[in-house]
C-alpha cells in the first residue's frame, strides 16, 4: 500500500504488544504487533493496511491528522494531571470553582482529541479498504470480513469519544450546580 501511494521513506516493523498497532509520524514507522506483522489472516491484512493508511494521511498532509498531531503535546500534558485537578476541583467546587473549571478545560482538550481522532480513523480505514479491493489482496468473499474488522475497530474510537463527551458534560453540570449554590 505504501509503494502504491509513492511512499518509500516509511518502515514497517514488528513491535511488541498485543493490539499495539500504530503509525508513528515522528519516525515514520508502521508498528505492527507480531500477530499482525506475521499474520496471514484477513484481519491482519486489514489492520496492516489501516496503519499504512495513516502513513498515507501523513504523506498527503491530511488535515485531521495534522490537527490531531498538533494536539499531542497538550494532550500529553493534560492527561497527566487532569484527574487530580478534577478531583480537587469537585471537592472544592463551592470554595474554589476555578480549579474545577481548569480541570474541565484540561479534560476538554482530551475530549477534543478523541473527537478529532474519529475522522482520522475512519479515513484510514476507508483508504485501507479501497486499497485492499483495488490491489486484490482480498477476494470478493474476504473483503466484507476485512470491512467488518475495520468497522468494529473504528467503533471502539466512537465509543471512547462519546464516553469522553458524556463525561465532559457531566463535569460541566457539576461546575454549574456548584455555581448555583454559590449564588
Amino acid at each position: 500500500m505504501l509503494k502504491d501511494n509513492g511512499i518509500y521513506d516509511v518502515k514497517v516493523i514488528s513491535a511488541q504488544g498485543f493490539l499495539s498497532d500504530h503509525y508513528n509520524p515522528a519516525n515514520k514507522t508502521v508498528n505492527l504487533s507480531p500477530e499482525v506483522y506475521q499474520g496471514v489472516s484477513i484481519s491482519a491484512a486489514a489492520v496492516a493496511a489501516h496503519e499504512c493508511g495513516h502513513a498515507v494521511q501523513h504523506a498527503t498532509a491530511y488535515q485531521w491528522l495534522t490537527m490531531r498531531s498538533k494536539l499531542v503535546p497538550a494532550v500529553s500534558f493534560s492527561s497527566g494531571i487532569v484527574q487530580w485537578v478534577l478531583l480537587a476541583g469537585i471537592i472544592m467546587v463551592n470554595t474554589f470553582p476555578q480549579l474545577l473549571l481548569g480541570g474541565i478545560i484540561l479534560f476538554g482538550i482530551t475530549t477534543l482529541f478523541s473527537v478529532i481522532t474519529l475522522p482520522v480513523e475512519f479515513d484510514a480505514s476507508r483508504r485501507a479498504l479501497a486499497w485492499l479491493d483495488r490491489s486484490r489482496v482480498t477476494n470478493a468473499q474476504e473483503y466484507p470480513k476485512a470491512k467488518d474488522a475495520l468497522k468494529w475497530a473504528a467503533m471502539t474510537y466512537l465509543v471512547a469519544a462519546l464516553a469522553s463527551v458524556a463525561t465532559l458534560v457531566q463535569y460541566i453540570f457539576i461546575y454549574l450546580s456548584g455555581s448555583r449554590s454559590r449564588d
